[in-house]
């Protein structure tokens, strides 16, 4: 009966600040780390007074964090009280996230299914909802366990971390709780929003995830359009903010080259939320005008993303993103000609590596070969390897691919010294040149809305271990992210004991 579903974390490598708005594009690629959700009964069989007051208890269980909530969701009106928490959860005010995921979803099984399978998911929701949400370590930070141990830099270090290991809290003379464990920056709350959603409307039979394997021949996004739509409502809800939900759209279909929806789709509902019952408002949102356009885009082949941490910490979103917005209003002038100027760039750095995968395509061996040859070698070097006209082709949108992503850093640079922000820090400056001064290093620059807390790089062929050693030595830990196409997707097995569970609910039996 248990249905597991997972989504991947991101890494969005150009629009960064740009995306915000529309209709600047973003390329965002998601990852092999993943956020997991378990649902099944909490319930084996449906309780006696429950039935009587028409609710569902709910279990939301995070064994990383050591802790477990419990709610009861009014079927009637789907309003969601918490009951108990572990002591840390009830501090923070529970897990909005996954809150706002258990009502939208419900509410979007009422909303859409038939009127002879509403009694099915009826009898299913009393018997309680048992939910357990696992997040890869690679959403978290570890820097500090390593040094802690003695152990050098290394994704190899990262490695001997057992897998979805415990992440320990700290507390303050005030009584605060604090994660010891700082965020790697890779979406978690979307990834796990997103997780949970795909979880819980598969398992109400509203739609029908594919596995990993499937998703190439997916024709029909139907099912997958509507979780999106629940997803990012919940999210943007949960967070008190409407956000670009970049995050959100590659948890939910992986890589691709976003551009945002109009911000009043959500924006309307969160006024609506204040007076409407909750099916309505969901009702509305999967009516709504949803104007964001997603592109597939993925690396060409042969090219790795590689993330670094550097560990000198500290950079927050949200002030960031203030700053330059505050910097927009009293500079409109300078303001709209950077943004010109690095949406150009980002534009120049989405078609050399569109052409790139073109070339990969239809003349694969003078790629291969050009792939193969330039990663040994420093970027400088490159175009003495163009002995064929197949050859200078691939070797010349490689060098314009370079160019490009050197103008966006300029422009993010000018735009964080405008705004008064670290977008691109003196010391990732030093870093990022050293980086791309590397054998077969492509690209390198700050993810997102930039600071000090990582760094991303793009390098071909077999290159990148000799950048994770380099990075080691400048106190840089590689992380053991890649990249990963591949959006939410059906599980067939906890991935804490790979013990495989049944991902069919009784409402899918015909």
């Amino acid at each position: 009966m248990a249905v597991v579903a997972s989504a991947p974390g991101k890494v969005l490598i150009t629009g960064g600040y740009l995306i915000l708005e529309r209709p600047n594009a973003g390329l965002v690629l998601s990852t092999n780390a993943r956020f997991y959700a378990i649902v099944k009964p909490l319930h084996n069989e449906i309780q006696p007074d429950s039935w009587a007051w028409a609710w569902a208890d709910v279990r939301l269980t995070s064994p990383q964090l050591g802790r477990e909530g419990h709610y009861k969701l009014a079927l009637k009106n789907l309003t969601v009280q918490s009951v108990s928490s572990s002591r840390h959860w009830l501090h923070e005010g529970g897990n909005p996230f996954v809150e706002y995921a258990v009502q939208y979803s419900v509410a979007a099984a009422y909303a859409t299914l038939d009127n002879n399978k509403k009694e099915v998911l009826h009898k299913l929701l009393l018997q309680g909802l048992d939910i357990t949400i696992l997040g890869c370590n690679d959403f978290y930070s570890y820097r500090n366990e390593i040094e802690r141990r003695g152990l050098p830099l290394t994704p190899e270090s990262l490695a001997s971390i057992p897998p979805f290991a415990s992440i320990t809290f700290n507390t303050d003379d005030g009584g605060d709780c604090k994660p010891e464990v700082a965020k790697t920056g890779l979406g978690s709350s979307a990834a796990m929003t997103t997780a949970v959603i795909g979880a819980l409307l598969h398992y109400l039979g509203v739609i029908k995830l594919s596995s990993s394997k499937d998703q190439q021949d997916r024709k029909d996004y139907t099912d997958i359009d509507l979780l999106h739509k629940i997803a990012q409502t919940a999210h943007c809800i949960a967070q008190g903010k409407v956000g670009s939900g970049f995050d959100v759209s590659s948890a939910v279909y992986g890589s691709q080259r976003y551009v945002r929806f109009s911000p009043e789709v959500i924006s309307s509902v969160q006024v609506a939320a204040q007076v409407l019952p909750v099916p309505e408002v969901i009702s509305d949102i999967l009516n709504g005008n949803w104007d964001h356009e997603r592109t597939e885009f993925s690396l060409p082949p042969l090219m790795t993303l590689l993330l670094g941490e550097p560990g000198t910490g500290g950079s927050s979103t949200p002030s960031m993103v203030g700053a330059v917005k505050k910097w927009q209003k009293s500079d409109p002038q300078k303001s709209l000609d950077t943004w010109r100027r690095l949406s150009e760039a980002n534009s120049q750095l989405e078609i050399q590596l569109n052409f790139l995968s073109k070339l990969a395509k239809e003349q694969w061996d003078a790629y291969k070969s050009v792939i193969d040859s330039c990663s040994k070698l420093r970027s400088e070097k490159w175009i003495e390897q163009a002995s064929e006209p197949n050859k200078e082709a691939v070797i010349k949108a490689l060098l314009g691919a370079k160019e490009a992503m050197l103008g966006i850093r300029y422009h993010m640079r000018l735009m964080g010294e405008a705004a008064g922000v670290p977008i691109e820090p003196e010391s990732q400056t030093k870093l990022l040149d050293a980086t791309l001064n590397l054998e077969g290093v492509l690209l390198a620059g700050v993810p997102g809305a930039g600071g000090f807390d990582a760094v991303f790089a793009v390098t071909l062929g077999d290159s990148s271990s000799n950048v994770s050693k380099t990075w080691s030595s400048l106190n840089v830990l590689a992380l053991l992210v890649k990249e990963d196409p591949c959006g939410v997707s059906l599980e067939s097995a906890d991935p804490r004991t790979n013990e495989i569970t049944s991902a069919v609910s009784s409402i899918h039996i015909e």
